[in-house]
Parts: C-alpha cells; sequence; structure tokens
C-alpha cells in the first residue's frame, strides 16, 4: 500500500459524509398543512396586497413558528420591507413588553408591518393588558403541525420531484426513527437519492441504515 492509497478516500463514503445543508427558510418551501390560510396572508402582507399588516403566529413547538418568521425576515430584506418581527413573545419582560406595544404603535402609524409569535394567543400569556389587545387587533393564527400522514405526503412529493422511487417501507423507517422536522427528512432523503444513483442500487431500508451509520461514525 502506498501512500496515495491512505488517502484516498472512496466516492461512497464521501457522499454519505456529504448530507447537504438545510436550505434557507422561505414561505415557498414550507409544507401548510392545515396552516394554508396563515401562508397566504402572510404572503399578502409582504406585497402590500392587503390591508392586514399586523399577524400573530402560535402553536405548539414544531408547529413552523420560527420557520415563518425567519422566512418573512429574509423575504422583508430581499424587498427593503418595513418589517419587525417579535419571536417568543412569552418571554418578553415587563420593559420588553411596553417596547414592543410602541412599536407596534409606530408601525401602525408609518404603514410597516409586524409578525410576531407566542405559545399561546395573545390574550391567555399573562402580557400586559395593552400589549395583549394590540398583538390580537390584527390575524391570529394556531398553527398546527404536519400529522404523520402529511409529512410521509411531502417526503413522496419531493421524492417524485426529483425522479426517486421510495418505498413506503423507507418512508415509515424515516418517521419512526429520524428527527422528525421535515427539513432533516428531506435533506436526509435527497443524500440517499444521490447515493443511489452512484451506486447505482434501489433505495431501501438497509441503505438509509448504512448512510445514518456512517455519518454518525463521521
Amino acid at each position: 500500500m502506498n501512500s496515495t492509497d491512505l488517502h484516498y478516500k472512496s466516492p461512497t463514503k464521501q457522499l454519505l459524509l456529504d448530507i447537504q445543508p438545510l436550505p434557507p427558510p422561505s414561505l415557498d418551501n414550507f409544507i401548510e398543512g392545515q396552516n394554508a390560510e396563515a401562508l397566504y396572508s402572510l404572503k399578502q402582507a409582504l406585497t402590500h396586497a392587503e390591508e392586514a399588516r399586523f399577524i400573530y403566529l402560535w402553536g405548539a413547538q414544531g408547529s413552523g413558528k420560527s420557520h415563518l418568521l425567519h422566512a418573512c425576515e429574509r423575504m422583508a430584506k430581499q424587498s427593503n420591507l418595513p418589517l419587525f418581527i417579535a419571536d417568543d413573545t412569552h418571554t418578553l419582560d415587563e420593559e420588553a413588553q411596553i417596547a414592543l406595544f410602541d412599536q407596534f404603535n409606530q408601525l401602525r402609524a408609518s404603514g410597516g408591518i409586524l409578525i410576531s409569535s407566542g405559545i399561546a394567543a395573545p390574550t391567555q400569556m399573562q402580557l400586559r393588558d395593552d400589549l395583549a389587545t394590540r398583538l390580537a387587533w390584527g390575524l391570529v393564527y394556531q398553527l398546527h403541525p404536519l400529522t404523520d400522514e402529511e409529512k410521509a405526503q411531502a417526503l413522496r412529493t419531493h421524492a417524485t420531484e426529483r425522479g426517486m422511487k421510495l418505498p413506503d417501507e423507507v418512508v415509515e423507517y424515516c418517521l419512526r426513527y429520524l428527527r422528525r422536522d421535515l427539513p432533516t427528512l428531506m435533506a436526509v432523503l435527497d443524500a440517499l437519492d444521490v447515493w443511489s444513483l452512484t451506486e447505482k442500487k434501489p433505495v431501501t431500508v438497509p441503505m438509509l441504515k448504512k448512510l445514518l451509520q456512517h455519518n454518525l461514525e463521521a
């Protein structure tokens, strides 16, 4: 064995370690599930298509609040929109709540946009009454996490778009044993597809297990 052999990495192993970073959140890559109305309103607000400029989102962890807020923030920066984001309003102390109340009034007067979020409806988080009233003044949406069936359908749709044959048992394994957020599931699926094409072998659960094991050992 020469020195070249010692430093050689097979294309397959390199590929296993090359699960790509998750794409930045956008309104287009948000899987809406039962949240179509909230997504529509956000798009309308950010394109000045309607007067509803104050939107409050609430829901359980994993329902997509952070994705949507980050997506709106990116979109606003690209378009130079006067947008203010207030995430996790339930964590704000007294001083921060007063500041957000003042910010709301300034945005309302100037034609700006406020998109905020919390773990419950504005009036159910023990916020100052004046702030809770302001946050509830605009559109308020409860976000619902994707069901397993909706996640499975999203994975199948993504696979079809890639021209990838995705067996049901691979989908079931992903939903049972992997991190359940959809961006992670999509990233693993992409890596699995590339490896399948490189090896010229069909996608199977054993192939997925091997992919995951190599990444754990990396």
